[in-house]
């Protein structure tokens, strides 16, 4: 039997279905994955956690704001289709539309007509913006090597 799984909130370079061959597995086998599982889910926790606590109280932003600063400043001109940074941080239209709005209203990015496309937007860092990023991406990555490693 194959089951596809479509996830939801895939980057651009992983849009596609995964195929998984549905296995019988051994017990052992089985409690081993889910163990795994558990494990894995408790570190991304535990990360998740920690940068969320530190990123807002040394910068006043939480993890999907940091996330979507980064995301612009990795972008040509700190910019890019709203849609697109949607898929990159991981969030539904809703909470990305809602993540973008608080992100403005703070001044940290603007949003801008697309001129090919009115139905689209832009989303851009501000100067504040990628000043934000910059502070914030010293404590990211110290978090980070304390958390992984």
């Amino acid at each position: 039997m194959q089951v596809h799984l479509m996830p939801t909130h895939l980057t651009r370079l992983h849009k596609m279905s995964l195929h998984v061959r549905v296995l019988r597995v051994s017990n052992v086998a089985e409690h081993e994955l889910v163990a795994e599982w558990r494990e894995l889910l408790a570190r991304h926790a535990t990360v998740c956690g920690a940068l969320e606590a530190e990123l807002r109280q040394r910068h006043g932003i939480g993890v999907s704001e940091f996330e979507a600063l980064e995301w612009l400043a990795c972008r040509e001109r700190g910019k890019c289709r709203g849609s697109e940074l949607t898929e990159a941080v991981h969030l539904s239209q809703s909470a990305a539309s809602r993540l973008i709005a608080r992100m403005e209203k703070d001044g940290l990015v603007q949003r801008a007509m697309c001129e090919m496309d009115r139905r689209g937007i832009f989303v851009a860092l501000t100067e504040a913006g990628w000043r934000r990023y910059r502070e914030a991406k010293e404590t990211h990555r110290a978090v980070l090597a304390a958390t992984l490693r």
